[in-house]
């Protein structure tokens, strides 16, 4: 591993990420060096880590090389691999865009769960093509200390739990996972999103995603909610032919989800670079175990 290695902090709707460039996948980041730079006190401090690497040089993502370039090797702030970040993609792209990789308007990044379609507005704002949702069948309750609520199946590339709430306080500290049953529903862990409405189409959200606690935003969850949201208010646009549009505020900022017809869900929000650096190789070594 080379002495210096260069990383930028960005955020979108503040949940935040270190940004590692590896166009050829030269940096091997373990779960023990994910973890470390995700500490917010002896690391850099986020919630997950966008590992940049191009399509072709990596494993995972070779198959897709025709159709992005570019690879978001997304972790969590454990260290845990995981399938796709909504927020994250935004982000990758303003970093593609900052690095002059890309240009203003229309760019595919490969993910785990998939190529996304990505477009960056003149205005700084970017929208991402999430895919369409799953609605696996199947009763799941979530509970909080004495409360108990049933929530919606929903996958986006990777499980949400949706809870509708009275309050979010009930969420509580959002600290260790909520209890899910029936207990085999998520094998691998879920992401627990905890809803309440502020409007006609307009809820807030918090949500505990799996492998970093309580963010302060999740996009995949954002999309989640909202499609749990229209399908409880009759709103599925497969049913009705039209879109479905919901603001969806998380504690970082807002997101606007929009549902199409034939399924597809787009996200937009904004996504920010805050900060460039080095991170010292040696003190990566030595904590990555």
């Amino acid at each position: 591993m080379s002495t210096r290695i260069a990383f930028l902090k960005g955020h979108g709707t503040e949940n935040d990420f270190v940004i590692v460039p590896d166009p050829e996948n030269a940096i091997e980041l373990s779960p023990a060096a994910v973890a470390a730079l995700c500490d917010r006190r002896a690391g850099i401090g986020g919630d997950g880590v966008l590992h940049v690497v191009r399509s072709a040089a990596h494993p995972e993502a070779r198959g897709m090389a025709a159709e992005a370039e570019w690879f978001m090797d997304y972790r969590n702030g454990d260290g845990s691999v995981a399938e796709m970040c909504g927020n994250g993609v935004r982000v990758f792209a303003r970093y593609l865009q900052h690095a002059g990789h890309v240009g203003e308007g229309d760019l595919a990044i490969a993910t785990r769960a998939g190529v996304r379609s990505v477009h960056i507005a003149k205005d700084g704002d970017v929208t991402v093509g999430m895919g369409r949702a799953r609605l696996p069948e199947g009763d799941v309750t979530v509970t909080v200390g004495e409360r108990s609520w049933p929530a919606r199946n929903v996958s986006m590339g990777n499980p949400h739990a949706v809870a509708f709430v009275a309050d979010l306080a009930h969420a509580g500290s959002l600290l260790a996972p909520p209890p899910v049953s029936p207990a085999d529903a998520y094998p691998d862990g879920v992401n627990v999103e905890f809803v309440v409405d502020r409007g006609p189409r307009h809820v807030a959200m918090r949500v505990h995603e799996r492998g970093s606690g309580e963010t302060r935003s999740c996009g995949t969850g954002a999309c989640a909610v909202a499609v749990a949201a229209a399908r409880r208010d009759g709103a599925d646009p497969a049913v009705t032919g039209t879109p479905a549009t919901y603001t969806v505020d998380v504690p970082g900022g807002r997101l606007v989800i929009t549902e199409r017809p034939d399924g597809e869900i787009e996200m937009t929000g904004p996504a920010v670079i805050v900060a460039e650096g080095e991170i010292d190789g040696a003190w990566l070594d030595g904590v990555a175990g």
